[in-house]
This record gives C-alpha cells, structure tokens and sequence, in this order.
C-alpha cells in the first residue's frame, strides 16, 4: 500500500471539470529508439509495490510463484534476479525514484520517504510529502526532486519525448500528479479553472454526502498523465498543456502533456476505442470500467491499483499510440481496494493478510489472471517479447509481523492459513523516552520502523543533545506483545556523517535528519499527540506499546528480508537465463540498463551501471562486448559506493559502534568516516563516467585504468570491513554475511 501513514502530508483528493476534446489522436509520432537492430519498438516498465519472489512461508507459494502467467513469462523469456537491492531508506517513494532515475536519493533529492523531515530557520520541524509532482516544490521552499545542484533532477521521460516517442505513466511515482491541490497549482497556475474547481471540492465540510464530491478531484486528476513528444497527436487537443521542465539539460521547449483522467481518457479512448466503454472510461483487463470507490470513472483510488486496473490502462496507452508505459501495481496482501465504510462513505480501514491467508491467495489469483489477459492482448496488437523491453521490479520487500499460521502446515492453495495474531507493533517514542530515559528533549520523528530523527532546534551530530538522545533511544527497551520477549528497539544507528556514506543527505541541509533508527522490523514507530498522551508516561493509557491490525508488513530497514528484492528483463538483448542470482545489484542499475538497451542517452551520469551479466554481445556497444575491464570494475563499483553493499553495510556496522560509545571515540570515528566518504566519493566520481562513457559513448576501459581503480576501491571495501568487524562484537541482528554481494 504505497501511501501507508505519510507523516506531515497532505491527503490526496480532488475533483474535475470535464474538458472538450478538440482534436483526434490516430498516430503516434515518430518514435526514434536505437536499439541494436532497431528491434525495440517498445518499453514497458511495470512496477510493483511489496511483492515477493522469496516464500514469507516455506510452506506457501511465494507472491510471483502464485502469479505464474508474470513469472513464467520472465523466467522462460529472460532473466530473473533475485539478488537486486533497494537504496536506504528502503522504502516505497524512496526506492521508485531510484528506479526511475538511476540515482540515489542524495542525487534526485527524496532519500527518506514516504514523508520527510526538514529544519525551518528557527530549528522547528516541518514535514513534506515524498510524493509530488516532477516540477513540485517542497514544503520546504526548494524543489521536491533536488538535484546535487539545487535544480530539478532530469525528468526520466525526456530521453524518450526527445526521441519522438509518448509516454504513458499511471500510477508511478512523481511522473503524475500525485497531490492535491498542490499538483494541480503547480502544473496548471494558482486560480486557474482547475485549481478553482478543485479547492473548491476539498473545501466542502467532511461529511459523507460530500464523500464521492470530495474524491472527485482525485478521480480525475491523480496519478495518470502522458507525456508528449513534439509534434504528437496524442497532445494536439484542447486537452493539453505546457510540459514544463524548467531545469532539464539542454532545455526543454514546445513539449506538452496530458495530466489527469480528465485529460488523458478523451484522449485515447478516441485513439484506441476497444480499451474503453462507450461513454469514454477506460476499461480494466476484466473488461469493467476502471472507477473511483463511487463508481465515477477515472483514476480508482489512493494509489493501490490492482493489476487488472493497472494493466487495463497501460494496455490502453500502448495501444493509442504511445511506445512507452510506466505503471505501478499495489501489493495483494492488503486488501485492495478498500470497501467504503457505511457511516463514513468513505473506504474502510486498512486490513492486511499474513502469507495464505484465503483473501491474500485470491488477490493473487486476481493479479495473475491480469497479467495472463495483459501479455494477451499486447500480443494480440503485435507488442511482445520480440519487439518489447519489459521491466518488472519490486520497489522493496517487506517484513511479516505476526504470529504462527494454523494450521501449521499451511500452504494457503489447499489448506488456507488464518493468524490469530497479525499487525506490526506500534510504539510512541516520546513516552517511551520519557518513561525509562526521562529524556524531555523535544523532537519529531518520520513515522516508521527506520524512523528519521528531527531534534528541535538542529543541535549537531557532537551537541549532548544529540549524543544523549541517540544513546537513550538506543536503551529502549519494550516487551513484544506477540512473543512475550523483552527487545530492543534499535539495531543501526546512523548519524548525519553515516547518512553521507548511504546516499541519505541531500544539496539542501535543512532536510538532514539529526540521525536515523533502523530498528527492530516488527515495530512501527511513532510520536504521541494531546489525544494519544503526548506529555504522559506509559503508565497512563493509550499504552506505548500495542499490536495494530491494519498494518502486517513492515519495510524500511536494512536487514536483508526488506532490502533485497528481485527485478525481471524480457526483451531483445536480453539473455534467456530463467533465474540468475549471481549478480549483485541495486535499483540504480535498471535505469541505465534501460536507456542503454534502448539505444538512448540520459543528461547526467548514473549512480548505477548497466548490466551487460544479463544481455546479449549484440544489444551492446563494443566497448562492452565480453569486457572483462567493464565487468570487474562495475561490480566492485556496486560494493564500494552501494548502499547494500559491502562499505554502506560495514560503514553502518561502525558507525552504530562509534555512536553508542564515549565521546572521544566517536570524535575518531568522524574523523575516520569523513576521510572514508571523501575519498569513496571521489573515486566513484572518477569510475562512474568511465561506466557511463563506455556504455554510452562506447569508450572502452582500459586495463592500466581499470587495475588502479579497482586496487583503490578494494583498499576502501577492505579498509571498511577491518573497522566493522575491529571489535570483534556480533552481537546484532543484522544477517551481515556477504554471500550475495
């Protein structure tokens, strides 16, 4: 469920007037991809939300081994990785972005997610949502997506736009409005018709007759848009607008774009009609109309589609013309969508499944009749694995919280599972403080199991403050009301200089987090209000520490179970290798690999590298084809400068150390870790154009090149990996071995 609890964000909503279609679109534009034969026609990149290739369940098929039509068709067509890796902060804007861009969080701006902190002038807290639109400014003042320049990141659809070719984007992260008013004012002007008539829906008092009213504006408006290239039908209408991208390289000039339902369905429901009903609504994979909890057509909720909506739009983009579509599909084991609640009229409470439960399996079920129709019917208009570059991933894998299934042996196909106890742990942090620290020291956190720290007033990494705060948190203990176990809530502690080596801090300094928790994976962490005790000790009710139903699957952290997820390719270039684990990456690689595949080029260099281990000689240029100099460099580039790699989790492993212990040692451990990061930037600041170069201008690596850099990246790594293991203390619950890396 991607908009899981955002701390500090605003809720989506909106309405739409309708708008005259002033023109046909019959044709897509010239769509100038340069893959190696030119025999990509196509790119479709599906992404989900917490779906697993690994069991939760020995007994139990996983996720994708219970959509059959997804897996088969990856693994008998492609490749398959289960050895791919989130950024840190793991989680679900955070990693999307990743994904998109091919760059970390400190690059394109969003490292902690799915809301973040920042500092105002005074050294109070204000939050922003992690899920805005491309252009959007921050609640913070700069941009949303900020680039290590303070500009606007490369918008990742521009390379293909400059291509001539449209791009279709439903539900994904950012590409799309995904906030409300604030997306429309900053597309279509403060006191325009569209912002008029959108804040004058949410301003309509919260009652439920003005439920479907107030959803409206989110219906039409939220989380689809289309992307044009110059001269498209698509956007020769009334329908469009300037696609602004005021800080793209290069300039951006002349293109436009469809934002919204409103928009876009007029659109290609008149270019590709058998996708839609007679009225103009787009229909599901199922053939029904794709629509909003009251029934009203257009985008159907809060950002969890299911597959079969998903997949129902996408298809019909694909086939009005546009070579390109990103579309996101929300997890199954939440119950999607939500039924409305009948006092309310608006949707219930969330409600997750532990692994087989009977609702969880036929959720799946759902998914993979979707995808069965999907692959279907773009076969059927002539898109498939000869023509078409599919990239699937999983924006993170997640963490069960619960008891033991019954009946034991469960396997959820035959024998459905039930849970007596299911729903993460939730805490308040500032009452636990209290209670066994007395510590009063004000501050805000990120709601989550990895919470982000915002102490008052911006005290430094050194002030007592900090340090007092950071060893309190760490005292904290709470007993676990499923298993009975008395348990500590912090597993890494990482502190402003231990953000720097994992990608977390930002060109603005205001967005910095005095230090963040990556904690105990069954816990959920919060901060009380006046309703919920704020000021009290937990001797006095609501109890700081209680089981949430709504809630059952937790990410965030850095243990592996969370941050390592899997990513498929099918297409031309790509290898039929079925399964392969042997290759470490993260989500920065599936970008340049891509573009690279594609036979286009991005404006900026990549964190990530392509991964030639999974394509064939033939979709490469020469300065890759059987490059050992490439391959050696780019897979100790991935432990060097990779959060999941082998310096990001030593470094972390450090750092936790340094920070627990007495004041002068964690002076050394600054001094030490600043000399780390400066000299680990610096050289990935030297290998990553020379990836990038040899994979884009085909300019291969030398020998004499590559044997230096890679002498001084293993120095680091082994450097690194001497200080996390100098104390010779184990005691952590990190799986720390280093078997897929």
């Amino acid at each position: 469920m991607r908009h899981k609890r955002i701390f500090g964000a605003a809720t989506p909503l909106l309405l739409g007037a309708a708008l005259f279609f002033g023109g046909s679109a019959t044709a897509q534009a010239a769509c100038g991809l340069q893959s190696a034969g030119n025999k990509i026609k196509h790119v479709v990149h599906i992404q989900f939300d917490n779906v697993h290739l690994r069991r939760d369940n020995p007994n139990v098929p996983s996720d994708l081994e219970q959509m059959p039509n997804l897996l088969n068709f990856m693994q008998n067509n492609g490749t398959v990785s289960g050895n791919h890796h989130t950024p840190l902060i793991s989680h679900t804007a955070t990693d999307i972005l990743t994904v998109l861009t091919g760059a970390y969080g400190d690059r394109m701006g969003v490292p902690v997610a799915n809301s973040y902190g920042f500092f105002r002038n005074d050294g109070s807290v204000g939050f922003s949502s992690s899920f805005l639109y491309w252009t959007a400014l921050s609640a913070d003042g700069k941009p949303e997506l900020i680039n290590e320049n303070g500009k606007i990141f490369p918008a990742p659809w521009a390379p293909f736009t400059r291509a001539g070719c449209d791009v279709g984007a439903f539900s994904i992260a950012n590409m799309e409005f995904e906030s409300l008013p604030a997306d429309v004012r900053t597309v279509f002007g403060i006191g325009s018709p569209e912002d008029l008539a959108v804040s004058a829906a949410l301003a309509l008092p919260r009652t439920p007759a003005n439920a479907p009213a107030r959803q409206a504006p989110s219906t039409d408006y939220l989380g689809v848009a289309v992307h044009c290239a110059l001269g498209s039908p698509l956007c020769n209408n009334s329908h469009a607008r300037t696609d602004a991208l005021p800080d793209e390289p290069g300039g951006y000039s002349g293109f436009k774009a469809l934002f919204g339902n409103v928009n876009v369905a007029p659109v290609i429901c008149s270019a590709a009609p058998a996708g839609c009903n007679g009225s103009g609504a787009v229909k599901d994979t199922d053939g029904g109309v794709i629509a909003d909890p009251y029934g009203r057509p257009g985008f159907p909720n809060t950002f969890s589609p299911t597959a079969s909506q998903a997949l129902g739009y996408a298809a019909t983009m694909l086939e009005a013309g546009m070579p390109v579509a990103y579309v996101y599909v929300a997890d199954a084991h939440d119950r999607n969508p939500l039924p409305l609640d009948p006092v309310t009229n608006l949707p219930g409470a969330a409600h997750a499944f532990g692994a087989g439960e009977a609702e969880y399996v036929a959720q799946l079920k759902a998914d993979d009749v979707a995808f069965g129709k999907f692959f279907a019917r773009l076969a059927a208009d002539g898109i498939n694995k000869d023509n078409t570059l599919f990239i699937v991933t999983a924006d993170e894998n997640d963490h069960f919280v619960g008891g033991a299934p019954s009946p034991a042996n469960c396997d959820g196909i035959h024998v459905p599972c039930t849970y007596a106890q299911i729903g993460e742990i939730d805490t308040f942090l500032d009452r636990l403080l209290l209670t066994q620290r007395n510590n009063t020291t004000p501050f805000d956190i990120h709601f989550d199991d990895a919470p982000t720290f915002y102490i008052h007033g911006n005290p430094g990494p050194q002030d007592p403050l900090t340090r007092t705060m950071e060893h309190d948190v760490d005292a904290l203990r709470v007993t676990n009301p499923i298993t009975g176990n008395v348990e500590k809530l912090n597993a890494f502690l990482a502190d402003r200089a231990e953000m720097a080596v994992l990608h977390m801090i930002t060109s603005n300094p205001a967005r910095s987090p005095s230090f963040t928790m990556f904690g105990n994976p069954d816990y959920f962490n919060e901060t009380s209000s006046s309703s919920t005790g704020q000021g009290h000790d937990c001797s006095q009710a609501p109890a700081c520490v209680s089981e949430g139903p709504g809630f059952a699957w937790n990410h965030g952290d850095v243990q592996k179970q969370i941050t390592r997820t899997w990513m498929g390719m099918v297409g031309p270039g790509v290898i039929h290798a079925g399964r392969n684990d042997q290759v470490f990456s993260d989500h920065t690689d599936l970008r340049p690999t891509m573009i690279a595949l594609a036979g286009l080029k991005d404006d900026y260099t990549h964190d990530g590298r392509v991964l030639v281990e999974f394509l064939d000689d033939h979709a490469l240029p020469k300065s890759l084809r059987r490059s050992e100099n490439f391959l050696e460099l780019a897979q100790v580039y991935k432990q060097l400068n990779a959060p999941l790699g082998s310096v990001g989790l030593d470094s972390l492993t450090f750092a936790n150390r340094s920070i627990l212990g007495a004041d002068a040692g964690y002076t050394s451990f600054l001094a030490t870790i600043a000399d780390i990061t400066a000299r680990r930037d610096a050289l990935a600041a030297e290998i990553k154009p020379l990836l990038d170069s040899a994979a884009f201008d085909n300019q291969p690596i030398n020998e004499r090149q590559e044997d230096q850099l890679v002498r001084r990246a293993r120095a680091i790594i082994d450097q690194v990996a001497g200080l996390a293991h100098d104390d010779h203390d184990h005691d952590h619950d990190h799986d720390h071995d280093h078997d897929h890396h």
